[in-house]
């Protein structure tokens, strides 16, 4: 049987050796390759998965998650590789990327993901970051334009004066989580992160998500400085600098980072575009179907 063989990582890079290599039978013609190593960024060893083929997608956790996250959102990771070839990683001290001893700010996080970028040569690519990570993904288009093709900014803020704060209620919860054991942290995320609704109907959804995040646990140290990263970070007077297309997705119940923060970004990035999801809280897995065909519209 003839079989093409997709390879999801420029092998001909020799500074980087995949540690873990996964063969999976795709339909009776296909094997897929994906590629699973670490690589020198910086200071640290960045943890990375590729997926998939065609134009590069960074996608950018938030606060306390790693690249496994991603494949809670099923099928989000399934359907964007068919379209895309999808760049995942555990930021600085989260998964199975290095914590260092620097200090962190959103704008070392947006150096990282360039570095990385550098690293597997990939020159421009599309930006997506959900929450922490869609503030992350801000810096790399205002600090590295011409490596942004299209930016996706997924229930996240601009930070400073401008932002419309959570309730007193959510931030003494969300400060709290530093003293937490893993898997109660992330059970209390998710309390904040989805609609009540949405967990009582799906209690294997929230199940899975704590199992995959206490796989590769983040510590109360780093956790606890990507907290600290987040009350420093503003970028609302230089969004007018944007100009690459930018995608801006919300929801409505998000409790987490109030709706109104999306409403400023799309009126200080010049053309951007505002999607609200009704039902949705702030990991927009209420509406995953919509949102899946939304992004593959605007992306592929």
């Amino acid at each position: 049987m003839n079989h093409v063989l997709k390879l999801s990582y420029p092998v001909a890079h020799s500074k980087v050796l995949p540690q873990i290599i996964k063969l999976k039978a795709k339909r009776s013609s296909f094997l897929e390759v994906m590629v699973m190593p670490k690589v020198k960024v910086h200071d640290i060893q960045i943890y990375y998965e590729v997926k998939g083929e065609g134009f590069p997608l960074v996608m950018i956790n938030g606060l306390g998650g790693n690249l496994d996250s991603w494949k809670n959102y099923h099928p989000l990771v399934e359907e964007l590789s068919r379209e895309l070839r999808l760049v995942m990683f555990d930021n600085r001290g989260a998964g199975r990327t290095d914590i260092s001893d620097r200090e962190y700010a959103i704008k070392l996080f947006a150096d990282d993901t360039a570095g990385l970028m550098n690293a597997l040569r990939i020159s421009k690519a599309h930006i997506l970051g959900i929450s922490m990570g869609g503030m992350i993904a801000q810096e790399p288009v205002l600090n590295y334009p011409d490596k942004v093709a299209k930016l996706v900014l997924w229930s996240t803020c601009s930070g400073g004066s401008k932002d419309v704060r959570q309730s007193p209620e959510v931030s003494r919860r969300l400060s709290a989580g530093s003293e937490l054991s893993q898997e109660e942290r992330t059970r209390m995320l998710l309390t904040l992160c989805l609609t009540n609704d949405f967990v009582k109907r799906n209690p294997d959804f929230v199940e899975n998500v704590v199992q995959q995040t206490l796989k590769h646990p983040m510590s109360e140290e780093a956790y606890g400085r990507q907290t600290n990263a987040l009350r420093k970070f503003n970028t609302y007077d230089r969004l007018q600098q944007i100009r690459v297309p930018t995608l801006i997705l919300h929801g409505r119940k998000d409790v987490l980072i109030p709706p109104e923060n999306s409403s400023i970004l799309a009126e200080a990035i010049p053309n951007a575009k505002l999607v609200y999801f009704e039902k949705s809280a702030h990991m927009l897995a209420e509406e995953m179907r919509e949102v899946i065909n939304l992004l593959i519209d605007f992306l592929a």
